[in-house]
């Protein structure tokens, strides 16, 4: 998905979230490599970004319904 996101670890997180900002990620998101941040995602999966949906050749993240009608 992170290539699929031109490999923005930003995207891959609901930034909008409660949890997100509790953690204070905005701050703290910058800093972290790409192992800490999936970890985080492993662990929080609030922390994810939805929909998440990853296909053979396409990773779509969140609704933009011009981008889902694309593919289906």
């Amino acid at each position: 998905m992170l290539t699929y996101q031109d490999g923005n670890l930003k995207r891959l997180f609901n930034t909008s979230g409660l949890l997100y900002k509790e953690m204070q990620l905005k701050e703290k998101l910058q800093d972290l490599n790409v192992d800490e941040a999936f970890a985080l995602l492993h662990q929080h999966g609030m922390l994810v970004k939805r929909p998440f949906l990853l296909g053979d050749d396409f990773g779509l993240l969140g609704f933009k319904e011009s981008e889902w009608a694309k593919k289906f």
